[in-house]
């Protein structure tokens, strides 16, 4: 019996492993990929996520790893740029590491903490009590068979398409179709200011560029998902195109430079949030609450519910507190937090056409329209 199963070993799992393994809880940690590895990502880490980082005791490791710390940012919706820093005294930063070298950072440091890691393991099924609590997970591990094991709370930090929570199904709001497709790849020779990250968009089109490891830039490009089948026809003039219409003379900068690795992208990127927890059951990062990648928030995010959900598990877990009661203040203080930040992200989408209006309300409202149902 583990006092936990955490489900998903990346920004939002490996940390919220480390933490209770830190508190001298019993963790497992659980993955279907093997670290290090690459996954689909903005990368970006404003600069809270990165006091997190720093707080946990790794962000030397993310420095050592040739990731530049960004200082500025260029932002423009439309011709005029503006250049900001992000602290006038230089000592906020934000971090923009390829994802292979930050998870495997992350999982290396849960491990260390105590955390007992498998890769190459697949959740396939929940366990569940004749009340209806999570006691566990069923799985298939790396050698084919399949395997149990229970613990007193499982954690659904799967991501975007979280099996645990298409398993515990839990109540969805705030809902927004995004009506955008990203794709990005990685630069080198293009002429940018190696402490400074890019933001440009207009009708139609947005534009992100993140100086990261191996003194590449990270670059990606929004348009309409209406578009995203001409847009995959011709990547390259597609992309391209993109940037030329989000910011010309930046398009210029990039066409000098030479794409080193493949494209990636995808065009489903909704807008949602769940209740995330119930009995014997919590969800952390994007399994619980997704948003476009418009603002780069997703990474800053998983770390904020990290650093809240950690603090309940480990009050749940030691009797101090109800664990229901506890996850419940964790839901509120997320949605406290995320639900206007998430407002301001839609707004930004809508801005530039690549998502519907929409207005993101906290659970409590949600709540009492449930109750108040017939």
């Amino acid at each position: 019996m583990y006092d936990a199963i955490v489900v998903g070993a990346r920004c939002a799992g490996a940390p919220t492993a480390m933490l209770l393994a830190r508190e001298g809880f019993r963790v497992l940690l659980l993955d279907r990929d093997t670290f290090p590895s690459d996954i689909m990502s903005t990368h970006y880490i404003h600069p809270p996520g990165v006091a997190a980082l720093s707080q946990w005791g790794v962000l030397d490791a993310v420095l050592a790893s040739g990731c530049p710390p960004l200082r500025r940012t260029s932002f423009a919706l439309g011709p005029q740029v503006t250049v900001s820093e992000h602290d006038p005294e230089g000592r906020a930063i934000a971090l923009c590491p390829r994802r292979h070298v930050l998870d495997k950072i992350l999982v290396d440091a849960a491990v260390k903490a105590g955390v007992e890691l498998r890769e190459d393991f697949v959740v396939r099924d929940l366990l569940f009590a004749p009340d209806g609590a999570v006691t566990g997970i069923t799985a298939r591990d790396a050698a084919g068979r399949t395997v149990s094991e229970e613990a007193r709370i499982v954690v659904g930090a799967d991501g975007l398409h979280s099996r645990v929570a298409r398993l515990v199904q839990p109540t969805e709001y705030n809902r927004v179709e995004t009506l955008l497709c990203a794709y990005y790849s990685y630069f080198s020779g293009v002429e940018v200011e190696r402490d400074c990250i890019y933001l440009y968009g207009t009708l139609g089109a947005g534009v992100l560029a993140f100086p990261t490891n191996r003194s590449l830039l990270c670059i990606a490009a929004a348009r309409p998902r209406a578009q995203m089948a001409a847009f995959r026809a011709n990547m390259e003039a597609a992309f391209f195109e993109s940037i030329e219409l989000a910011n010309a003379e930046f398009a210029a900068r990039v066409r000098a430079g030479r794409r080193e690795e493949r494209f990636l992208g995808t065009g489903d990127l909704p807008h949602y949030f769940r209740k995330p927890y119930g009995p014997g059951w919590a969800l952390v990062g994007d399994a619980g609450l997704h948003l476009d990648p418009t603002n780069g928030l997703g990474i800053t995010k998983a770390f904020s519910e990290v650093q809240l959900l950690a603090p309940a598990l480990a009050a749940g877990l030691r009797g101090q507190r109800p664990m229901d009661e506890a996850l419940a203040e964790y839901h509120a203080r997320r949605d406290q937090q995320w639900v206007p930040l998430g407002q301001q992200n839609l707004e930004m989408s809508s801005a530039v056409g690549l998502a519907a209006p929409g207005r993101f309300r906290p659970w409590s409202e949600i709540e009492a329209e449930i109750a108040a149902a017939p």
